[in-house]
């Protein structure tokens, strides 16, 4: 197989090349383009072992995603949570940071759209398009003259969308939407994967202090069933009463009796 290198090199051979033409069906050496492009993807297979950001992830996908793709400026990936938030990762320029952050304060744009049909988006001329005027107009002032967007689709989730945008326009062609296609869904995997590993390490970090909280919370009981004869819900009953009337968590209460007994030495 290919090494990277030759890889990219290799993508970016025009549509007239010894490779063949652009579309599904485009191959490289004899191997399919998603083959291609696993070589690519490959350095970053570490990240799901090694659990690494999803910025760190994104800031590969996007520096790929430029190398790869012929005439692009920059790239970025727009990352949209469950509630609706929207951000912008792993900009490999600030023009990119930029357009978006105009798409987001006017809510119209090629990326938003292509988050939320799940489709493919391809700005051929921004000046030209009629589709969001009022993000065209705004973007003006930054050079971008071509754009295009796909989405991040895993599973059912769709996680957002990678972009790329170029200063010429006519800049993309069929060729630069499958690489960008391409690129979009083993991207989506990763970042679902490592998105994943967070989450659950999140969860896991939530767990250790619920366990924590509640093992000390029961040593509190412990130590007021022993003192003041009582059973176990009477316990209970009187460190709710104590934090109710300090002001504190039934935590924070639980922590106080424990470290001023230990000190005291029973």
């Amino acid at each position: 197989m290919a090494a990277p290198g030759h890889l990219l090199a290799m993508m970016r051979a025009p549509e007239d090349s010894s490779y063949g033409r652009t579309g599904v069906g485009l191959r490289v050496e004899g191997l399919p383009l998603a083959e291609e492009l696993s070589v690519v993807y490959a350095r970053m297979s570490g990240l799901l072992l090694s659990e690494e950001t999803v910025t760190t992830a994104v800031g590969l996908v996007t520096a790929s995603a430029t190398e790869a793709i012929p005439g692009v400026v920059g790239a970025g990936v727009t990352l949209v949570d469950e509630r609706g938030r929207r951000t912008t990762s792993g900009a490999s320029d600030p023009v990119v940071e930029k357009a978006d952050s105009m798409q987001y304060e006017l809510d119209e744009g090629p990326c938003l759209v292509a988050w939320a049909q799940r489709a493919l988006v391809r700005l051929d001329d921004i000046d030209s398009d009629g589709r969001w005027p009022r993000w065209s107009r705004a973007v003006a002032p930054l050079g971008l003259r071509a754009a295009m967007s796909a989405p991040l689709v895993a599973g059912d989730r769709s996680l957002g969308a990678l972009k790329v945008c170029a200063r010429r326009p006519d800049t993309f062609d069929r060729h630069a939407e499958h690489l960008l296609v391409m690129f979009a869904a083993q991207a989506a995997i990763l970042l679902a994967n490592v998105q994943s590993v967070e989450t659950a390490r999140r969860l896991g970090d939530g767990l250790k202090d619920a366990l924590r909280s509640r093992d000390l919370i029961a040593t509190a009981k412990g130590i007021l069933m022993a003192r003041e004869g009582v059973a176990e819900e009477q316990a209970l009953a009187m460190l709710l009463a104590c934090a109710r009337r300090e002001h504190r968590t039934l935590h924070d209460a639980a922590h106080a009796l424990v470290r001023t007994t230990v000190r005291r030495g029973h």
